[in-house]
């Protein structure tokens, strides 16, 4: 049986960059530019000529297919970033910067800056838009909070931050990193993710009390303060959501042990992204990774971009 990663755009940098152009390009080469096709681009092919140049005749640019995409100014070997992308894939509970230091052999900095790239690719990527739910679907709506624990440490314990996730039975799921969980920060976010004509389902948390009413067709709960977890006949439970957020900590926890509160909104779009393209829903890892590749244009994120402190302001 022959390995994935035995894929000549795995290790061929003209096979990575025919397989980016087919995924990017579906219909042919298009200048980034000025959106000239093919009729007016012609690929350039010169002994000095770098691998995958176009010309556009219209406004008589050069470009390659990383432009406009989270490939644009990379050093990094197109086939190096399709292994990364791969494993980013393939890892349920994702891939450490160590790891993918060692595994792909590049420095530190720029394994951390390739993972973060390859996270933005994740984020809303089609097939996750459109709210969440619909007639006769039921989602659930939890909260959770990511931090590391007090104990051992000596001096600043920074407080732990609160994640926000609707999660649609044998569905899709979306996650937020909200500033606090009340009324005014979960309402505009169920406003703009659920569909409603859904049926809402979440524990006895005060603040669900009126929001089931305002945003759902109906509103079920379970009381986990009396240790009830399921009722009605396994209809009434919020199992779906608390198996999300397991997945999420053990990665967080074990993978990545800690993930600061400014980029934690690029970590739970991985792991939106693994759940929503999971084999459960008939996605494997190559259709996995192919789903990021298609999602890189109009997603260039700089390294100052990266560095930036994000708002915290919910996230609908």
């Amino acid at each position: 049986m022959t390995s994935v990663l035995s894929a000549a755009h795995f290790h061929n940098e003209a096979a990575a960059y025919e397989f980016v152009e087919a995924r990017v390009w579906p219909n042919g080469p298009t200048c980034p530019k000025c959106g000239a096709t093919e009729d007016h681009v012609g690929k350039l092919s010169g002994a000095s000529t770098r691998i995958g140049v176009y010309k556009c005749y219209a406004c008589r640019k050069p470009f390659t297919v990383k432009v406009g995409t989270i490939f644009e100014s990379s050093h990094v070997k197109l086939h190096v970033w399709l292994q990364a992308m791969h494993l980013l894939c393939a890892s349920k509970k994702g891939m450490s910067t160590n790891q993918l230091q060692r595994t792909l052999g590049v420095s530190m900095q720029t394994a951390w800056f390739l993972s973060h790239r390859i996270r933005e690719a994740m984020a809303d990527l089609p097939g996750g838009s459109g709210p969440l739910g619909g007639d006769n679907k039921v989602v659930e709506a939890d909260e959770t909070y990511v931090g590391g624990k007090a104990k051992n440490r000596k001096n600043h314990v920074p407080p732990k931050a609160a994640v926000f996730a609707l999660v649609e039975r044998d569905g899709r799921v979306r996650s937020r990193h909200v500033p606090n969980v009340n009324a005014k920060t979960l309402r505009p976010i169920l406003k703009a993710h659920l569909d409603g004509r859904s049926f809402l389902m979440t524990d006895e948390a005060p603040v669900y009390k009126n929001l089931g009413r305002e945003v759902a067709k109906g509103h079920g709960t379970v009381n986990h303060s009396i240790e009830e977890y399921v009722r009605g006949g396994g209809f009434f439970h919020t199992n779906t959501a608390e198996n999300y957020f397991s997945i999420l900590k053990r990665g967080i926890i074990g993978t990545y042990h800690h993930v600061s509160e400014q980029h934690l909104h690029r970590y739970l779009a991985e792991f939106d992204f693994r759940h929503n393209a999971r084999t459960a829903l008939g996605v494997d890892d190559v259709a996995r990774t192919d789903r990021v590749v298609r999602g890189v244009v109009g997603k260039r994120l700089t390294y100052r971009t990266s560095r930036r402190a994000v708002s915290h302001a919910p996230q609908a």
